[in-house]
């Protein structure tokens, strides 16, 4: 594991660096408490110094807010200065959106804190942190470093995975882990609960079989067994979302009828039915947990599309849910989506459309509002030609 270093009352010390996004470990680590001021801890984290917090638990999330807020105060100001001119194109508004974003990330993931080697935070009025930690990075095992801003992401993702998330078509709650993308936006989800099944390929025995490809928490395999799909192979690449998926199946009871394997994205043989929620944005991701939402070049829906009518039985269909958010931003166009269904010997049965209700399609303060209001997210189903 890589190493930082620092000095603390005079001695030298070194603990391993952990970063789920990979970031490597910083150059150069001053200690830090609640003496220091917020514009000082600004100006060093925007130097690219990091700052291992060693007072109060609480002050630390304050410092942290106070910083954001001089980065969006900087922010304002850049583009209040900028001259007039036209008007950001929707793909440069996207690049520019995603540049601040991580210019904020790298700033704020420069104030650390200190996990022991039991994954207790040895700070003032510092919450428990241990199963959080367990649950995210497994067995602890030695000391490390990780940035505030992530050890908040673990212990958020420990709230969800206690509490769960209520998935109204399954008259139930999900429990997301930690990196597995959570099923917050329930028109998809809506989509695939109304669509009409396929008819099975063997139709004296009325047995229906199905894939449900990328399945995250498991949530559109558990739709498809509601719905009385026999039997259901679930699919991940990601080995944290194929031990959720499997944690959400035996909370719901539906062991018998989910397989969950992988890491892959088609499992052996052939379905009735195949569904893929594949990440809507053609972009590289930064996080774990992003991998749900961008994928560069937008890899798994080729993939998707390239290997469906190998893997569908006689009749069958493949249910594509995707957003055209990628279409309003500039980085895919509608044309090329369906040259690309074309191109895999697929031709389109049928397309059943709605409009999305999370809060940021109504806010106007979010640089990529015109988009996000526009955005229709579609079920598309595609069969053989």
């Amino acid at each position: 594991m890589p190493t930082i270093h620092w000095t603390e009352k005079n001695t030298p010390r070194s603990a391993h660096w952990h970063s789920e996004n990979a970031t490597a470990p910083p150059r150069r680590v001053i200690g830090a408490d609640d003496r220091m001021p917020a514009d000082t801890a600004y100006r060093l984290a925007c130097e690219g110094t990091a700052l291992l917090w060693r007072g109060d638990f609480h002050n630390a999330r304050q410092l942290l807010q106070a910083m954001g807020r001089r980065i969006d105060r900087n922010r304002n100001r850049n583009r209040n200065r900028k001259p007039a001119g036209p008007a950001a194109s929707p793909a440069e508004a996207f690049r520019l959106h995603r540049r601040a974003r991580n210019h904020r990330a790298r700033v704020l993931g420069r104030l650390l804190v200190l996990l022991e080697d039991d994954y207790r935070l040895n700070l003032r009025r510092a919450p428990d942190v241990r199963q959080a930690c367990s649950e995210a990075y497994g067995p602890p095992s030695q000391a490390m470093a990780v940035s505030l801003t992530e050890l908040l992401g673990v212990t958020g993702a420990h709230q969800w995975r206690t509490k769960g998330v209520a998935v109204p078509a399954l008259a139930a709650r999900l429990h997301p882990h930690y990196g597995v993308f959570s099923p917050v936006r329930g028109e998809y989800v809506d989509l695939v609960a109304r669509a009409p099944l396929p008819t099975p390929a063997d139709r004296r025995a009325g047995r229906r079989t199905a894939f449900d490809l990328g399945t995250g928490t498991g949530v559109l395999a558990a739709v498809l067994a509601r719905r009385g799909i026999d039997h259901i192979v679930a699919t991940d690449i990601s080995p944290r979302a194929l031990a959720c998926a499997s944690d959400n199946v035996r909370r719901l009871h539906l062991t018998g009828r989910i397989d969950i394997v992988g890491p892959c994205l088609f499992p052996d043989g052939r379905a009735d039915l195949v569904v893929c929620n594949p990440p809507w944005i053609p972009a590289r991701p930064t996080s774990a947990v992003e991998q749900g939402v961008y994928d560069s070049g937008g890899s798994m829906l080729r993939a998707f599309l390239e290997g469906l009518t190998a893997h569908l039985q006689p009749g069958g269909e493949g249910w594509l849910i995707l957003s055209d958010l990628a279409e309003h931003l500039g980085l895919r166009t509608r044309g090329e989506l369906l040259a690309d269904i074309e191109a895999a010997g697929l031709r389109v049965v049928d397309r059943t459309d709605t409009r999305p209700r999370h809060p940021r399609a109504r806010d106007t303060a979010d640089p990529l509002h015109a988009a996000r209001a526009a955005e229709v997210t579609s079920l598309w189903r595609l069969t053989g030609r």
